[in-house]
């Protein structure tokens, strides 16, 4: 890994802790807010209480009033019967005092229900001003945490951008002006390759572009994103799982018409891939870049089975899954689309796999021809 891949880094470990301290630093006044306003609420029921008190203590007074005058009058129309000479002025006397003490008993009725319901508002008010007191002394202990927490966070933050300043010195400018153009949109500016993706936005990387990314050599960027990639050979390989437990993988058959293969060394080609197929009596040969998908050279024609026509290309190398027609491969030119690149490298992975598990569990037995071994 380059030097200034390893500085960019932890850069950006700095950078994100000083983010998560400037968010922290930002959040602890709105929790304190979020105190206060449950607060003023607790403030505003209790207020509410002792209003609801007031009120249905004004009411009382005010029903009191009404049966004091209500009394008053019973006791005048009972005057004015004294005096009176029909059976009907009489009559309408004892109506109004009949009516005046109904309207007594219902307002007592009323006063009786009042005093039942200031018990209940009584309780509401205590529990309110117990409730106060609480918050109010909770607040004050929180008020006193986030000042605490605010001047270590603050402290830290002054830390850690010197220990940034330091890191920014240790990188090339432009790299640098790079990975904070892409941070300042993207929240990161560099990423890990692993199993052929840009782990930050997912997305498939040429095969030239991983292999780039690989050797370590050069400074790449993702494609997709613009974030600066990186590689970590002990994060690159899964943790393998038991034979029993991995799904076995599909071998081709082999008389198929079409085999694809790989082969470690090719001429001056380097890694590649074959595809190998009878057609009329007859066998072709093309050669693709393992990593690029480009055609090398033109398509080769042999007589006979491709078995027999191109023993030497087979020789040593691993059997592939695949099958394309003639016409997917004519329509792709001088270089393979990328799905179909990826699904050869998905199986090579496999086939390597089961290669060396046979190897490990089956040491004793006679070594077997790798065709056969990977088909």
């Amino acid at each position: 890994m380059l030097p200034e891949i390893e500085n960019l880094l932890h850069l950006q470990e700095a950078d994100k802790e000083i983010r998560r301290l400037q968010d922290e630093i930002a959040e602890l006044p709105k929790r304190v807010a979020a105190i206060e306003h449950k607060l003023a609420d607790t403030k505003a029921q209790l207020e509410r209480a002792q209003t609801a008190v007031k009120a249905d203590e004004a009411t009382r007074r005010k029903h009191e009033t009404t049966i004091t005058d209500l009394r008053g009058k019973i006791s005048k129309y009972r005057d004015q019967s004294l005096d009176v000479k029909t059976n009907d002025q009489y009559k309408a006397l004892l109506h109004e005092i009949q009516f005046a003490e109904k309207e007594i008993a219902a307002t007592e009725d009323k006063i009786l229900e009042l005093m039942l319901n200031a018990e209940a508002r009584d309780k509401e008010v205590k529990a309110a001003q117990a409730e106060l007191k609480a918050e109010a002394a909770e607040i004050e202990k929180e008020k006193a945490d986030a000042r605490q927490r605010t001047a270590e966070d603050e402290k830290q933050l002054t830390d850690w951008r010197g220990k940034r300043d330091q890191m920014r010195a240790g990188v090339n400018e432009d790299l640098l002006r790079h990975y904070e153009r892409v941070s300042k949109f993207r929240g990161t500016g560099i990423s890990e390759v692993r199993d052929h993706k840009c782990m930050a936005c997912q997305v498939m990387l040429r095969p030239q572009t991983y292999n780039d990314v690989r050797t370590g050599q050069q400074t790449v960027v993702c494609d997709s994103c613009q974030r600066i990639l990186y590689f970590n050979p002990a994060n690159e390989m899964q943790a393998l799982e038991p034979e029993h437990k991995r799904s076995r993988r599909h071998h081709p058959k082999i008389d198929a018409p079409q085999a694809w293969y790989y082969r470690q060394e090719f001429a001056d080609a380097g890694e590649v891939f074959l595809c190998l197929a009878n057609a009329g009596g007859q066998a072709s040969r093309r050669v693709f870049d393992m990593h690029t998908g480009r055609l090398f050279g033109a398509i080769l024609t042999r007589e006979g089975d491709y078995r027999h026509a191109f023993p030497e290309d087979i020789t040593g190398a691993i059997r592939l899954n695949g099958s394309w027609t003639e016409r997917d491969m004519e329509n792709w030119g001088t270089e393979m689309p990328m799905t179909a690149l990826d699904s050869l490298h998905t199986d090579l992975e496999a086939a390597r796999y089961e290669m060396s598990s046979r190897t490990s569990t089956k040491s004793e037995s006679p070594a077997v021809p790798t065709e056969q071994a990977a088909s």
